[in-house]
């Protein structure tokens, strides 16, 4: 076994730096490999802890934000403030600040999360409490199959994270014609939705204005999250759930799974694609599930 220093890592901020044995063959080497950082975040709100997320330590601000408005804590933008931002050794503390009431509402639901890289039912000690729809989204988006296309191929560009280490998530919203205009990564990929709902409203941006891509599943959790923001589309890579597709359904979503390159299926409400059809429920190779 070789120490091969001209293999070091390729670092961006969300990666970090370790010494590794890579083997191709019969060749063994030591080398520097870059990894996804993954730490506990901890957010509290009003002095009182809620939540622990396992997540990348970046972009804490939108995180935060987002979380608090995709898990119904506040409904608007306004009604929650980021106070700090702590940084520890081992991980992170959000400290945040929203009306009495929405911290009384925190205290019901008695939450005390362990996380495994974000959760999108935070808090729900009952089966009606998570089975809750969300109101119906709108109908006002209609896009073209080129503008998913796009928006995709802008995704797979805008992952620096994911490039050097192979770990993460993303999540993007664009414009009703494809436009890529923010995109955001995270070992959790309801945390990745998060951060870009936060990062949206950050911005000044309607989130109920475009639509969203994504790099994973699409599970209950992230339909509800993007119905609860408004976002009338969301597409994903992968494939949907079950619970996903009903919830899709009954709040008005446009849900699209197996997005890439120029095929997709649509699960619910196809008119928003113009010249898609809903597709019947098929059986996809493995593989293809991520």
């Amino acid at each position: 076994m070789t120490d091969d220093a001209s293999m070091a890592a390729v670092l961006v901020p969300g990666a970090v730096e370790r010494r590794v044995r890579r083997t191709r063959g019969a060749h063994a080497t030591l080398a520097l490999d870059a990894v996804a950082d993954e730490v506990p975040i901890a957010l509290e709100y009003n002095g009182t802890p809620f939540a622990v997320l396992m997540a990348t330590p970046l972009e804490l601000d939108e995180l935060a934000l987002g979380f608090s408005l995709s898990e119904g804590i506040v409904a608007s933008p306004s009604d929650v403030r980021v106070e700090a931002v702590q940084v520890h050794l081992d991980g992170a503390v959000v400290r945040l600040r929203v009306p009495d009431a929405a911290a009384q509402q925190l205290q019901r639901r008695r939450r005390n999360l362990q996380g495994r890289s974000g959760c999108g039912l935070c808090g729900n000690a009952s089966i009606e409490a998570v089975l809750q729809p969300p109101p119906p989204v709108a109908d006002r988006l209609r896009i073209e199959p080129g503008a998913l296309r796009r928006a995709l191929d802008a995704l797979h560009r805008r992952q620096p994270i994911n490039t050097a280490t192979g770990a993460t998530h993303a999540a993007g919203w664009a414009t009703p014609d494809g436009a890529l205009a923010l995109a955001h990564e995270d070992v959790g990929r309801h945390n990745a939705l998060d951060k870009c709902i936060g990062g949206l409203h950050r911005a000044g941006i309607d989130p109920r204005t475009g639509f969203a891509v994504v790099t994973s599943r699409a599970s209950y959790e992230m339909a509800l999250k993007s119905a609860r923001a408004g976002i009338e589309l969301l597409a994903a890579i992968s494939a949907p759930t079950s619970l996903a597709i009903a919830l899709a359904d009954s709040a008005g979503l446009t849900l699209i799974g197996f997005a890439r390159d120029a095929d997709h299926v649509v699960y619910t409400h196809p008119r928003r694609l113009d010249g898609s059809t809903a597709a019947p429920r098929a059986r996809h190779a493995p593989e293809a599930r991520r």
